[in-house]
C-alpha cells in the first residue's frame, strides 16, 4: 500500500530530495507523491534562520488544510543569514508533518560569494543572483548555488536531501519521540 506525501512545491529539486530522503529512510515503503503550491507567508527571500523554518511550517500547514487525508506533508524553505560580520549564508530548512508527529532539521550553511550576496541585498533572490553571476538559467530548480560554487559536488537536491534524513529521524524513532 502507498503512503501519500504532498509536497508544499512543485520545484523539481525538493520534490527529489524527499524522494530520496524518504527512499533512504524507509526503502521498504512506498509512497505516491502529490505537488502543492503553497504560499511561505514570509518574504520571498527570507534572511533569517527563524523566518525560514516559519517559512517552511507556513508550506506544510497550508497544505495540510489543502490536503488533509495524507499521510505526510512536507516543506522546505530556501533562506539566507548574515553573521556578525556581515557575510551571507544560504540554507534551507525542511518540516515534516504526520497526523501526531513533526520532524525538522537545517541543511548545512555555505558561505555565498560578495558578488552574490550584494545582489540578494539589492533586492533579488538567490536564485536570481546566482543566475546572473553564473550565466545560468532557472538555477534554483536545478543545481542551485551550492552546485554552482562546488562544480556540483554538492548539488541543492543532495544538500537538502541530508537534512530530509535528519528531519525523518522522529519517524524512524517513533518511541522516543512520542506522538
Amino acid at each position: 500500500m502507498q503512503e501519500k506525501i504532498v509536497v508544499a512545491s512543485g520545484n523539481p529539486v525538493k520534490l527529489a530530495a524527499l524522494q530520496n530522503g524518504f527512499q533512504k529512510t524507509f526503502p521498504q515503503s512506498r509512497y505516491a507523491w502529490k505537488t502543492v503550491k503553497a504560499p511561505s507567508g514570509v518574504n520571498a527571500q527570507p534572511s533569517s534562520d527563524a523566518e525560514t523554518r516559519q517559512g517552511a511550517f507556513n508550506r506544510v500547514e497550508f497544505i495540510r488544510r489543502m490536503d488533509p487525508g495524507a499521510q505526510f506533508w512536507c516543506g522546505i524553505e530556501g533562506g539566507i543569514e548574515f553573521d556578525q560580520d556581515g557575510r551571507m549564508f544560504a540554507f534551507a530548512w525542511v518540516v515534516i508533518q504526520e497526523k501526531s508527529l513533526c520532524g525538522m532539521a537545517r541543511s548545512g550553511a555555505f558561505l555565498l560569494p560578495p558578488q552574490v550576496a550584494k545582489l540578494v541585498r539589492s533586492g533579488l533572490e538567490l536564485g536570481e543572483a546566482d543566475d546572473l553571476v553564473f550565466e545560468q538559467a532557472n538555477s534554483k530548480q536545478k543545481n542551485g548555488a551550492i552546485g554552482l560554487l562546488t562544480g556540483d559536488l554538492i548539488t541543492r537536491t543532495s544538500l537538502y536531501q541530508e537534512a530530509v534524513i535528519m528531519a525523518l529521524i522522529p519517524f524512524k524513532n517513533h518511541g522516543l519521540y512520542g506522538s
